[in-house]
């Protein structure tokens, strides 16, 4: 463990490999999932990508040589790490995204950096350093400027139904902060992939029963688009960076480990321009500086004499 802290806290290209994998899985999930979504309801979407992800996983890490039992102790924080970092938030991204622009729903549910920095205070005794403080107040300032001042605002006539997708997005935000704070908190035993895979088939067993009650397109309706979309969901976003977000928990802070997530809508964003024809803007470009200019902050420390 001294090894591993000791890692995190200094130049360690394994860290800047991992966000950057997840960064780019995570991010392009949103317009996959936006894709998918005008085909496949949501429950239906949950409870093929949890159960897809569940077998998957822990069929990778059978034939990988882990041992898939879990200790009695890790089942707590398993279960309540899967309730908040994968029922939850899948279900509200997914509901958020159906409310309002998969731009601006990506861009609240990563306000989690701040909630995930300021419970790891009371939870985890983190303190905060200055670069640390300064890279949250670049990422936030960073996604302010990118949501806009008119998203912000709307006529009263139409206040309940706007603010129902940022209200959705924000619960999705305060669950992911919540269950990085649990997987943080345990020191496991268990590998990562099964973690995850656990958490899967937990959370798909309320998914396949509320997905009863849905009407669904033959598998012949699908378009090609969505069939892409679900291949990069599930490999890409559900096994591959939902396993590696656990790695990355692992090796840095919270604190660390939340800003760093700041990429991740950079990368949404952009694949929304470049697939789902969303406008580039100067505003973009200047949200784009500011988070990048948070995950520096955060991550490049100066070499300690």
């Amino acid at each position: 463990m001294t090894a591993i802290a000791a890692a995190g806290a200094g130049r360690d290209p394994v860290k800047y490999i991992l966000i950057a994998t997840i960064s780019l899985f995570w991010g392009l999930n949103w317009p996959a999932v936006k894709t998918i979504l005008t085909q496949m309801p949501i429950f239906s979407l949950r409870a093929i990508g949890f159960t897809a992800g569940a077998v998957l996983l822990l069929g990778a890490a059978k034939l990988a040589g882990h041992r898939l039992r879990v200790e009695r102790e890790e089942w707590p924080a398993l279960a309540a790490g899967g309730l908040c970092n994968v029922l939850v938030f899948n279900l509200c991204t997914a509901l958020g995204q159906s409310l309002m622009p998969t731009s601006q729903a990506a861009i609240i549910a990563f306000t989690m950096p701040a909630w995930a920095t300021l419970l790891a205070i009371p939870l985890l005794g983190e303190r905060p350093g200055r670069r640390q403080i300064l890279g949250l107040a670049c990422g936030l300032a960073g996604l302010l400027v990118l949501l806009g001042p008119e998203a912000l605002s709307a006529p009263p006539s139409a206040l309940a139904s706007a603010l129902a997708g940022p209200a959705v997005m924000l619960v999705a935000a305060l669950a992911w902060a919540l269950g990085t704070i649990v997987m943080k908190r345990r020191a496991w035993r268990s590998n990562p992939m099964v973690i995850t895979g656990w958490q899967y088939v937990l959370c798909a067993l309320p998914m396949i029963v509320l997905a009863g009650s849905e009407a669904r397109p033959a598998l012949s309706e699908l378009h090609a688009a969505v069939w892409v979309g679900f291949a990069w969901h599930i490999v890409c976003s559900i096994c591959v960076a939902q396993a590696l977000w656990y790695v990355t928990v692992r090796r840095l802070t919270v604190g660390e480990a939340a800003v760093s997530t700041l990429l991740i809508p950079v990368v949404g964003v952009g694949g929304a321009v470049l697939l789902l024809g969303d406008p580039l803007t100067l505003r973009l470009a200047a949200a784009l500086v500011l988070i990048l200019a948070a995950v520096a902050c955060v991550l490049i420390r100066p070499a300690r004499r």
